[in-house]
């Protein structure tokens, strides 16, 4: 998770190190930052721009076995199929898992769940990309349900407050928060985990509010306001990963 906007990138490059291939991205940033990305493990570090090619290098021979050791829990960590939007097919909304069943109407699309099944109902002939459309509308329309009263709950509990919030879709981060805006986004996905999921992000982007880094003053904050963050971390980590072909 990250607690800025993205800044203008000036330089890509790839470097091999122990047999792993980097992606080097140079920024207008202060500091280094060397990410291991869902869903398959991809590595990328974000250098300032001043920083030579042998520092790089140096940083991430020291990272090697933590990269390592990322990659193989993101190669145990279960996948969902491809989404093809067929009748049977494993959907999941807020950690609970739903057969879905289309059905052809006349009218405006709409999702209804019924026991165990996602009814997705859509005009006649509506191709894969119109039901992804409506499926992932009808899940950003459930967070923006739920999120007003816990923002406002843990807002009242450590003493911060958002001036905005959104949804969207995001390739490698559960939320984000500019702390300078006091803006924070939280990951569509996040319709599909555990409640408890959801929460433990929004209390984390909030957290950086009061501090900017995930160092042990973050940590006691989240410590003092969720003292089970570790075990939602845990299960957000273990769920399944979403089917993408991402393209960084």
């Amino acid at each position: 998770m990250s607690n800025t906007d993205e800044v203008v990138v000036n330089d890509r490059s790839l470097m091999t190190v122990g047999g792993i291939d980097v992606e080097v991205v140079r920024k207008e940033i202060k500091n280094l930052h060397l990410s291991v990305l869902p869903p398959e493990g991809k590595v990328r570090v974000a250098i300032p721009l001043q920083v030579t090619d042998e520092r790089v290098r140096a940083a991430i021979v020291s990272k090697l076995a933590w990269i390592k050791q990322q990659r193989e829990e993101f190669a145990k960590q279960p996948r969902q199929s491809k989404r093809e939007m067929l009748d049977g097919e494993t959907h999941y909304f807020f950690g609970r898992r739903y057969r879905l069943e289309l059905i052809e109407q006349v009218g405006k699309p709409s999702i209804v769940i019924k026991g165990t099944k996602l009814q997705l109902r859509i005009p006649t002939g509506a191709d894969l990309d119109k039901r992804l459309q409506v499926l992932n509308e009808w899940y950003r329309e459930q967070l923006k349900q739920r999120l007003p009263a816990l923002l406002n709950n843990w807002q009242q509990k450590i003493g911060v407050e958002a001036q905005s919030w959104g949804i969207k879709k995001m390739k490698t981060k559960w939320g984000s928060c500019n702390i300078e805006a006091k803006r924070i986004w939280l990951n569509l996905e996040l319709a599909k985990k555990p409640p408890e999921c959801l929460e433990y992000i929004l209390v984390h982007e909030l957290i950086h509010l009061l501090e900017r880094k995930h160092n042990s003053r973050f940590r006691d904050y989240m410590n003092l306001y969720m003292p089970n963050w570790r075990l939602h971390r845990d299960t957000l980590n273990t769920s399944p990963l979403v089917h993408e072909e991402w393209k960084y």
